[in-house]
């Protein structure tokens, strides 16, 4: 087990945020005043995903199974994927994808997701310890995915999200368990080299973690999104491939808050391939807005990603570590 050691005060700001991500933090708090809860859902999964800027409404692969789900039509082969990454101040995340691919139906896959923070010391303002808090976030997915016509795929997600806080000792916080549900369901649309993304996600249930009256919203979200491959504007070598995409997310239930996502991916091979990534984020929230560089490797039956943000987090000064994806096609 993860184990971190922390000043008082550290501890006291690091556990909050942490204690935030299932409860929601005054920056998640919407327009008519009420606050988002779980919005570790909100947190990028794979390393495609943190490259190209979270601009993932477009995209076909098995990371989709975290994003939008219709882009699962893109896996045409039977496979398992891992995905790895760190986030400052909000633990280690880790997801496993199992997808089954069925040619003329459309592909089905069942997904893990871990964001562990770990265990976090607690000591008092004399420095003397007082007792240990773990903080774990579990989502665990069902996805299904089919196209209705060659231009045309569907996508649904069910999920199961539960939050976990254990303590040891004399906590702030007593020990806490809070299990909710959610469903994704997503669109996408291709017209030659121009794909079009749209999808609901995170819709469901609030995630009650203190009491009744607490139980705030998931942080369910709208994003809609655009992409062009402008390389035919360029040669005519189809081995090659240079796309652009736009995405904009918005709340559901509070319309007006936008965040923006921009991502580009060069790619150079038809069945072995080299793609080389970068994204860009911003948006009204209080989030690490930035860019993202990553790299993306296929060879044979194996498809490795990797990913860095450049972004710094406003809680620890630092960027996240590297993202990595890798899967197994069998």
């Amino acid at each position: 087990m993860m184990k971190r050691k922390h000043s008082y005060s550290q501890m006291l700001v690091i556990a909050s945020a942490l204690l935030a991500l299932a409860i929601g933090p005054d920056v998640t708090r919407a327009q008519d005043g009420q606050a988002e809860g779980a919005i570790f859902l909100l947190l990028p999964v794979g390393a495609q995903a943190v490259s190209l800027g979270r601009a993932m409404t477009w995209v076909e692969g098995a990371e989709s199974s975290f994003w939008n789900p219709a882009g699962l039509v893109g896996v045409t082969e039977s496979q398992v994927a891992l995905f790895r990454g760190d986030h400052p101040a909000a633990g280690t995340a880790t997801a496993t994808s199992v997808l089954w691919a069925e040619e003329g139906t459309g592909t089905l896959g069942a997904s893990y997701y871990l964001l562990d923070a770990g265990e976090i010391d607690q000591t008092d303002e004399f420095g003397n310890y007082t007792g240990s808090i773990t903080i774990r976030n579990h989502v665990g997915v069902i996805s299904a995915a089919t196209r209705l016509d060659d231009a045309i795929a569907v996508g649904v997600n069910f999920k199961i999200v539960r939050f976990q806080l254990g303590c040891r000792g004399i906590c702030a916080d007593e020990g806490t368990t809070a299990t909710t549900y959610a469903v994704d369901a997503g669109f996408q649309g291709m017209v030659d080299k121009f794909r079009v993304g749209a999808m609901l996600a995170h819709m469901g249930p609030g995630l009650q973690v203190l009491n009744a009256e607490q139980a705030d919203p998931l942080p369910s979200r709208i994003r809609l999104a655009a992409a062009y491959d402008i390389m035919p504007e360029i040669t005519d070598n189809e081995a090659l491939s240079a796309w652009v995409a736009f995405e904009v997310e918005d709340r559901v239930r509070s319309l007006g808050t936008l965040s923006y996502h921009l991502g580009t991916e060069l790619a150079a091979g038809n069945v072995d391939q080299l793609s080389l990534r970068a994204g860009y984020v911003w948006s009204d929230l209080e989030q690490e807005d930035g860019g993202r560089v990553g790299l993306g490797i296929r060879f044979e039956r194996f498809d490795l990603s990797i990913a860095k943000s450049l972004a710094v987090s406003s809680l620890t000064g630092e960027t996240e570590p590297v993202h990595v994806t890798f899967s197994i096609r069998f």
